[in-house]
């Protein structure tokens, strides 16, 4: 999928912002939301998975979605493009020895000669892939009747949620950060693979929601904030001004804990 935050920069300037994940690999971990479980219940499902099949995993980060994927028996070769993030995600997946983590671009992957595979998994990262292999590439590692799950988690902001999320969006607006604050979780409409781009190599076969919620406490909360792609985009000076008028608000607020509401979005596609 193509994040709507994406509109505007240009192909050269995402690639750059999508290599930065890799600066602090250990808070990318700490703090990325988990989709629930019953979203992996309904990808195994879905796609007609079943515990040995081969699945491809496209930027896996820290292993958010690789650890419950490996937990349901997969085998699982995850492509990962940050070396301190591909770092991480072996040391979790160390006891599942069906899982390999390849530090790679996926552009620049070659699967072994051979090999075939059941699915491709990608999650939360679909939008940083260039446009002529996002589709492609997937439709070409697998046999027909194979499956593409494409996984998204969207931040939200129900109508009761604690005041200090419409709040801090001051802060966004203070350094001019791009994008629009969180819409109310009824307003995710379920992704759709894009009929030119995709429609040559996949049917849509579902595409379910799932609301979540996480609790962080205000250092973790920062910690998440510096790991955003949005956040990096600033710069280093105006990066570290939102920050710290985040941290101001949230000191002044006596560093509470934040309990952020999430969508989460699964949706299947099988190869024609």
């Amino acid at each position: 999928m193509v994040n709507q935050w994406l509109t505007g920069l240009t192909p050269a300037a995402g690639l750059e912002l999508r290599g930065g994940f890799d600066d602090d690999a250990e808070a990318y971990q700490r703090t990325r939301p988990v989709c629930p479980p019953e979203l992996f219940d309904d990808l195994m499902r879905l796609a007609g998975l079943a515990p040995g099949d081969r699945i491809v995993e496209i930027a896996p980060g820290t292993g958010q979605a690789t650890v419950p994927l490996a937990e349901r028996g997969l085998a699982i070769t995850a492509v990962e493009l940050g070396p301190s993030l591909a770092g991480l995600a072996r040391q979790r997946l160390a006891g599942f020895p069906a899982a390999e983590v390849v530090t790679s671009s996926f552009e620049d992957w070659r699967p072994p000669d051979g090999v075939s595979y059941d699915a491709v998994v990608v999650c939360n990262a679909l939008h940083w892939i260039r446009a002529e292999v996002r589709y492609a590439k997937p439709a070409a590692l697998l046999r027909p009747g194979c499956a593409f799950a494409i996984v998204s988690t969207q931040w939200t902001r129900p109508v009761d949620a604690a005041p200090f999320w419409s709040e801090v969006q001051q802060d966004y607006q203070a350094v001019g950060m791009r994008g629009s604050p969180p819409p109310p979780p009824d307003q995710v409409e379920p992704w759709r693979f894009p009929p030119r781009e995709a429609a040559a190599g996949f049917v849509e076969t579902a595409s379910l929601r799932y609301r979540f919620e996480k609790t962080y406490s205000a250092e973790d909360y920062l910690a998440q904030l510096s790991t955003q792609a949005g956040t990096k985009e600033l710069g280093r000076a105006r990066a570290a001004r939102f920050l710290e008028l985040v941290g101001r608000r949230l000191n002044a607020l006596g560093s509470p804990t934040l309990t952020a509401t999430f969508v989460a979005g699964l949706t299947i596609g099988i190869r024609r």
